[in-house]
């Protein structure tokens, strides 16, 4: 749900997004909340498996936040790395694997093919090709069921694609 919120966050500030979710339900109810908010001319919603999907064009900034396709992070991310127009922003945000991870507040560990590492994702982000901005990976803590905190660890890497 927050991932269609940012898209409709994005709008509202000025943005064209396309945003794209493998659930028909979940894109109905952003589109209307988007249309509450007054930005659905602004936004296009598409139902796709974006292990398969393509956009048929590049765009200004490409972001994912948490997405679990049905193929690994790494080749994910290369496939939505070649959608950034020259000049563009790729901004990932994902599960990062430790050996305390507990998950995602439900006592598991994420997959390791939903895991990838900062190192792991700019090793295959070509320097000639990109500029990396961030490369980082952030440990937080959520409320847990009986008052405990649950760790959370997350990897961030933005980077710009050379023109």
């Amino acid at each position: 749900m927050r991932r269609r919120r940012r898209g409709i966050w994005l709008a509202s500030h000025g943005w064209h997004v396309t945003a794209a979710d493998i659930s028909p339900a979940a894109l109905a109810r952003a589109a209307e909340r988007a249309a509450t908010n007054g930005t659905p001319e602004r936004l296009r919603w598409v139902e796709a498996d974006l292990s398969v999907w393509s956009p048929g064009t590049r765009f200004d900034l490409v972001m994912t936040h948490y997405a679990h396709p049905a193929m690994p992070q790494l080749e994910f991310y290369d496939r939505i790395a070649g959608w950034v127009a020259d000049g563009g922003t790729l901004l990932i945000v994902g599960h990062l694997r430790t050996p305390d991870s507990t998950g995602h507040g439900h006592g598991h560990h994420p997959p390791a093919e939903a895991s990838a590492t900062s190192a792991a994702i700019t090793a295959r982000l070509d320097g000639a090709e990109w500029e990396i901005a961030t490369a980082e990976e952030h440990l937080r803590a959520l409320p847990g069921p009986g008052g405990r905190t649950v760790p959370l660890h997350d990897v961030v890497v933005r980077a710009t694609r050379r023109l």
